[in-house]
């Protein structure tokens, strides 16, 4: 019931900024957390961040930490504002609606498409 649909991905030079957006619509999307994930090739979906929309705590993989931020600045988006980015970020980034905070992609029930970020050295 719930539609995810993520925007923002390019590319972007190593140092630089991107902000990635999510939209939710349908359902209750607002009873969800927002997690998103990455997945580069030839290795496995990784957990990036997630924010519960109503209160705003949020939490993050370690190798991000005072580098992304993810930020409920409406009442239907939410944004991966994403700083001092590394090659190593080179993913396909996904944004997904969940029960609960995870870092776990089995836990979380609704998926965007994807949107392609791509850091040049």
């Amino acid at each position: 019931q719930v539609q995810l649909v993520e925007s923002g991905g390019g590319l972007v030079q190593a140092g630089g900024s991107l902000r990635l957006s999510c939209v939710a619509s349908g359902g209750t999307f607002r009873r969800y957390v927002i997690g998103w994930f990455r997945q580069a090739p030839g290795k496995e979906r990784e957990f990036v961040a997630a924010v519960v929309w109503f209160n705003g705590y949020s939490k993050y993989e370690d190798s991000v930490k005072g580098r992304f931020t993810a930020l409920t600045d409406n009442a239907n988006t939410v944004y991966l504002q994403m700083n001092s980015l590394k090659p190593e970020d080179t993913a396909v980034y996904s944004c997904a609606a969940g029960s609960r905070i995870s870092t776990s992609d089995v836990d979380y029930e609704y998926w965007g498409q994807g949107t392609q970020v791509t850091v040049s050295s």
